[in-house]
């Protein structure tokens, strides 16, 4: 059994005191005190990001040991688990990668986050909102999903409800327990509150690839800025203004954070492969030829740096890259530092510096040591 000490965040705030672990959490001992009043490490939950891409040079479409890779390079950030994302192609491809996926669910890598299922991130879109996506979307059809579904667990389906057939098919793709998102949209306002009814919980890369906000057609940002309980958001403060990201703080209660994350991440400067798409990482973002953005290069670790950074405070901030992740999945096991929840831990200095990260109980090897 090991031991860590410091300013413990616990569903019940913070405590001062001692937290024992083997691959879950055996007890936490301490009293309330806040973490500003010392200069202790700071012990949360490890991160959950959501939508994944890739990260250390691979992408999840190739499938194979890019997971080892993908991985390991976001755990070595406090990434503790993740959902493997695909991009919108032919269904021979999406099914390569889910082979690929399925592997990496069935045996965590030494060294890396555990792979909790797959948000697939289209075929299903609308074409006029491809963002970075290739041009291969298509109109939804249950089977073709529940095909998919048995080579990998969806957990979160990113659609875009006004195209034809699709708000019946949210309904049908909730009671699969499939979390239906929506994005890469051209919807107005009323397809997302007719999505929402229909059993949507969350918004994609809000603000990001859908109709944006205006007084007399509040759009798709409208609707989650209205009626969204969850919405995820890149805050790598190039995605998304901190303007818009405060609002967004204010209007929707559990607000969380992802990476979008491409190959990129963790590596320098250079090309690199986005599904069929080929994106440049180059002045801090990750973009197509055009200019267009192309998921990004941001790491969770940074993404609490940046949420500090805008005045969160550092328990709220914490909530927003791991607990409320879990929650929309409804996973009661991870996402926070309790008795029996599996001890999936990040150490922090009091600067924000990561000092040590721990996936189910093991300490990852990485550049924080």
């Amino acid at each position: 059994m090991l031991t860590l000490t410091g300013n413990i965040l616990t569903p019940d705030g913070w405590q001062h005191g001692q937290l024992s672990f083997d691959s879950r959490v055996v007890g936490i001992i301490g009293a309330p005190l806040d973490p500003a009043s010392n200069a202790d490490d700071i012990l949360l939950p490890g991160f959950i990001d959501l939508h994944v891409h890739g990260g250390g040079g691979r992408d999840v479409m190739e499938g194979a040991d890019a997971l080892d890779v993908i991985t390991r390079t976001h755990a070595r950030h406090g990434t503790t688990s993740l959902l493997a994302t695909t991009m919108t192609a032919p269904k021979r491809e999406i099914e390569h990668a889910l082979n690929g996926v399925q592997r990496a669910i069935a045996q965590r890598t030494a060294g890396g986050s555990r792979v909790l299922g797959v948000h697939l991130e289209g075929p299903y879109i609308n074409p006029g909102k491809l963002g970075a996506q290739p041009n291969f979307a298509r109109d939804g059809i249950l089977s073709e999903i529940s095909g998919f579904n048995e080579l990998a667990p969806l957990k979160v389906l990113t659609l875009a409800p006004e195209v034809q057939g699709h708000m019946e098919l949210i309904s049908d793709l909730v009671l699969r327990g499939i979390r239906v998102q929506l994005g890469h949209t051209l919807g107005s306002y009323e397809d997302g509150v007719e999505a929402l009814k229909h059993g949507a919980t969350s918004f994609t890369h809000l603000f990001n690839a859908m109709t944006g906000l205006h007084h007399r057609e509040p759009g798709m940002v409208g609707a989650a800025l209205a009626h969204a309980e969850y919405a995820e958001l890149i805050p790598d403060l190039l995605h998304v203004h901190p303007g818009a990201i405060k609002a967004a703080l204010r209007a929707i209660p559990k607000l969380y954070c992802v990476t979008d994350s491409t190959a990129a991440a963790g590596m320098p400067d250079g090309n690199y492969k986005l599904g069929r798409h080929t994106v440049t990482k180059c002045m801090g973002g990750v973009r197509l030829p055009d200019g267009t953005l192309a998921g990004s290069t941001l790491t969770l670790d940074e993404a609490l740096r940046n949420l500090v950074g805008l005045g969160l405070d550092l328990d709220d901030a914490a909530r927003r890259l791991s607990t409320y992740q879990a929650e929309m999945l409804g996973l009661s096991d991870r996402g926070q530092l309790k008795v029996g929840a599996h001890a999936d831990i990040v150490v922090f200095d009091r600067n924000l510096k990561l000092k040590a990260v721990y996936v189910e109980g093991e300490l990852i090897p990485g550049e924080q040591q």
